[in-house]
């Protein structure tokens, strides 16, 4: 299982796994599973870097071991 950041990151700007669900267009469970650093399709990662407000190039300051 991978780590990532999302979790921090969503942390930091006051959302919650909901609010950060809705803007992706994926369900809570799936955000739920992703910070628990398991994997998910690039599509996902895709939605989650951009609702969380960062650019597709900062893809590994989110997710590092891609």
């Amino acid at each position: 299982m991978g780590r990532n950041l999302v979790k921090q990151i969503r942390e930091e700007n006051l959302m919650s796994k909901a609010e950060l669900a809705r803007k992706a267009g994926v369900s809570p469970l799936t955000i739920d599973r992703v910070e628990k650093g398991m994997n998910c399709r690039m599509e996902t990662k895709r939605k989650i870097i951009l609702a969380l407000g960062y650019k597709l190039s900062d893809k590994d300051k989110i997710f590092p071991e891609d």
